[in-house]
């Protein structure tokens, strides 16, 4: 059963995240009244405006689980912080197993909320990785698993002028509890609403010390520069995997197929997170721009490419496939737009991602809108060939069914689906992790958005690991595609830090 209103005492109070212990203490007190066991309760209430990294920043200096996702063509930002709750899956299931056990979850809740607004209230945030194998312990990803989608005990949104801070309490199954029964169930989830009403206090005043003073230029990159310190493959290796799979696609045995690298960088210095956002954010604000910290590692970057959104039963997604690099000024931009259009091999590349995601939407579709063909997206490194797609279905999946039924499109994987990641895993050479998985939020109703982790890094202390992929096709030379794919780690790398080697 869920309950909706209005928080109580308005004013200062409210916009300072005040209000939202007695909220929960009513909810968790109705449930109770109601013969309800709700599991999860959430109020939600009004804020001042907040700088997004700056929040995000002073969680990670706390100590705190944070997540960043921010959207600044949109004037769209969600900041999670701690951990309420959590579905952890893997394998080829984990979309269906995390959907189902969200479903199970949220569907109870008793939620007090003071607006209709896409993002507010209870949402989880984090991504599924690219395969679905679990890292080792002593992986990388270990930190992020093989899929991971956290509700946070604190969620801030900005959403085009307007603030609102969430605060969600787990009073049945909560990790490394029992069930509170009663009235102790009500005061105890009034007491951990109080300490989070505590927390954002604190979180908020050091926002407010970190955030850049209004009009303030975006900080320079360091004067420390990355060197790199492993790349995989050698460009040697590279040469000879990307001709293999040129040659299997001019033989028809498939259609194209992803290649990627990783470059492991380092810098004297630790890496500066928050700056590197601030600086991608004004460079790349087209993008989704994400940040999840997991234990000592950050998993950022600015990605362009949406996998799918949802809102009951429309969605969107885009094919973006085929690139080409930035000119020195707009003539030259144009041109090279111009060239990338008119290029067959690219063409054919963005086609393949076309062709593939209309074949699997279409049988669950009402009604499904291509773009009649590509446009170009230009980015500060690099353009792309795109074309936007949208519809509504037949019965609403929800945003986790559709992730897994588009994951991994050709863009990052190829076509056909599963002869493609066959040769990846043969010739790759390492378990991409979150890298080309989807990332992003999902509501208590089911609906959200899932972008590619693209253009991103895996960040710890002063060490970096960069990824970016090719899309190979018959007539793919790889020494263009070994190019591309530097232009591609170039933003990551030059938010983070002058360059010193090239990824």
């Amino acid at each position: 059963m869920t309950a909706l209103g209005g928080l109580r005492g308005r004013g200062q109070r409210e916009r300072s995240g005040g209000g939202i212990a007695s909220a929960i203490r009513d909810l968790a007190g109705g449930a109770r009244a109601d013969g309800d066991s709700a599991g999860l309760v959430a109020a939600s209430t009004p804020i001042d405006s907040f700088d997004a990294v700056a929040l995000y920043a002073a969680a990670v200096e706390a100590g705190l689980e944070a997540t960043l996702w921010l959207r600044p063509n949109e004037r769209f930002a969600l900041v999670g912080i701690g951990r309420a709750w959590s579905v952890e899956a893997a394998g080829p299931e984990r979309f269906r197993e995390a959907d189902s056990a969200w479903r199970s979850f949220a569907g109870g809740a008793r939620l007090s909320q003071t607006a209709d607004v896409r993002g507010l209230g209870p949402v989880l945030m984090g991504g599924l990785s690219f395969t679905g194998t679990v890292p080792g312990p002593k992986d990388d990803w270990a930190p992020f698993g093989a899929a991971s989608l956290v509700l946070p005990s604190l969620t801030a949104l900005q959403s085009d002028g307007r603030s609102w801070l969430t605060a969600s309490v787990v009073t049945r199954g909560a990790a490394g509890g029992g069930t509170a029964g009663g009235d102790d169930a009500a005061g105890v989830a009034a007491g951990t609403a109080a300490g989070l009403e505590d927390l954002w206090a604190r979180l908020a005043d050091r926002a407010a010390e970190l955030a850049p003073r209004a009009g303030a230029p975006t900080e320079e990159p360091p004067e420390s520069p990355l060197a790199i310190d492993r790349e995989w493959p050698s460009a040697e290796h590279w040469r000879h995997v990307v001709s293999l799979m040129a040659g299997a696609v001019g033989r028809g045995r498939l259609d194209k197929v992803v290649f990627a690298r990783r470059v492991d960088m380092s810098s004297p210095a630790v890496l500066d997170v928050p700056s590197a956002l601030r600086r991608l954010a004004a460079s790349a604000p087209e993008s989704a721009l994400f940040a999840f910290r997991r234990e000592t590692r950050t998993f950022m970057g600015a990605t362009p490419e949406r996998l799918v959104r949802t809102d009951g039963r429309t969605y969107r997604t885009a094919a973006v496939a085929g690139s080409i690099r930035r000119g020195s000024d707009a003539a030259e931009d144009a041109a090279l737009a111009a060239e990338l259009l008119a290029s067959e091999k690219e063409s054919e590349e963005h086609a393949v991602v076309v062709r593939a995601i209309r074949r699997q939407l279409a049988p669950i579709s009402e009604r499904i809108e291509i773009a009649p063909g590509p446009g170009v997206l230009v980015l500060r490194h690099v353009q792309h060939l795109v074309t936007e797609i949208a519809g509504t279905l037949r019965i609403q999946e929800g945003l986790l069914a559709l992730g897994g039924l588009l994951h991994p499109t050709p863009a990052v994987g190829g076509e056909p689906r599963d002869l493609a990641l066959a040769m990846i895993d043969e010739h790759e050479g390492f378990d991409r992790g979150w890298y080309a998985g989807p990332v992003g939020w999902l509501s208590a109703g089911g609906d959200g958005e899932l972008m590619v982790a693209l253009r991103c890094g895996l960040v710890e202390g002063s060490r970096v690991t960069l990824y970016a992929g090719c899309g190979i096709v018959a007539d793919s030379d790889p020494d263009r595609e070994w190019e591309e794919s530097r232009i591609k780690m170039r933003a990551i790398a030059a938010a983070l830090g002058r360059a010193g080697d090239e990824p």
